[in-house]
């Protein structure tokens, strides 16, 4: 039987990694909040790029639901922890990551031991979940952790990163600035300014963000998990360019169209502030 060797495992990302550089990554800690449709393909895909330390947070469990988009959702992980299959994997993959698991999901109680020695950290927290997605862009902002977050919108995905001394995810999206009802409306726009996935939805109906539903594909959490883990891969070996908030860019393999996204001020931008009170009249907010 063939024993596992991390040199020989991740030997083929040698040639776009230098040695040196997958030996960096080999000691990165990377964290995840929300092991789903994007972050269970995170977590599998930063594993294969050779990162060797994770937290992962996940509070809940694999139903039929999830089976259209989600790495762990199979029938034998049916009502299984989310966080108990995907650490699963990630050790099939690598038997030697250090994993420090929180099956609370993340809290304001548990936030600090999260973020405790985090290198980056990748937004894979439900689309609706605004307070705690809030609470963790916000510590790792006073913490001085990257944080990136690549949305499956249709059969694309939107990128937004936020750096050390960028515009902060609060200032982005500016959650204050409506009612509550409005947070999904202001969270999407300020996702995908460009809305290149609404062209081809064939049923509206579907988008119901007042009761917290939507349509989603594999292929968007897939196109996700590429982005995002190069997006960490340049920011975490200081490589490459890297947009930072409030600009983004949005790739929409359906339409074969990438468009590089800029809105200064977020949501606050003119542009944003009239798109967004066009799409609340249209949805009667």
């Amino acid at each position: 039987m063939l024993s596992f060797i991390y040199d020989e495992a991740f030997s083929r990302n040698i040639g776009w990694l230098t040695q040196r550089e997958q030996d960096q990554l080999r000691h990165k800690r990377v964290a995840i909040a929300g092991l789903g449709g994007v972050g269970g393909l995170h977590l599998l895909t930063l594993c294969r790029l050779g990162i060797g330390k994770f937290h992962l947070a996940d509070f809940d469990i694999f139903d039929l639901a999830n089976f259209n988009r989600q790495a762990g959702a199979t029938v034998s992980a049916l009502s299984h922890s989310k966080l108990e299959v995907m650490t699963q994997q990630a050790r099939d993959i690598n038997p030697e990551l250090e994993i420090t698991g929180f099956a609370e999901g993340v809290t304001a109680g548990n936030l600090d031991d999260f973020l405790n020695g985090v290198d980056i950290y990748i937004d894979g927290l439900d689309f609706f979940a605004f307070e705690a997605r809030q609470q963790v862009f916000a510590a790792c902002a006073a913490r001085r952790i990257p944080a990136v977050t690549a949305a499956p919108l249709g059969m694309g995905a939107a990128v937004l990163n936020f750096l050390p001394g960028s515009m902060s995810f609060d200032d982005y999206f500016r959650f204050e600035d409506g009612h509550e009802p409005e947070k999904p409306l202001r969270f999407l726009m300020g996702l995908a300014p460009a809305r290149l996935q609404m062209g081809y939805l064939v049923d509206p109906s579907t988008v119901d963000l007042a009761n917290r539903k939507g349509p989603s594909t594999i292929m968007a959490c897939q196109l996700c998990a590429g982005v995002a883990a190069t997006e960490a891969l340049k920011i975490l070996l200081g490589r490459g360019p890297v947009r930072a908030a409030p600009k983004g860019y949005h790739f929409d393999a359906y339409r074969n169209k990438l468009v590089l996204t800029s809105r200064p001020g977020g949501n606050r931008n003119p542009l944003q502030r009239l798109a967004i009170a066009f799409a609340k009249r249209k949805l009667g907010l």
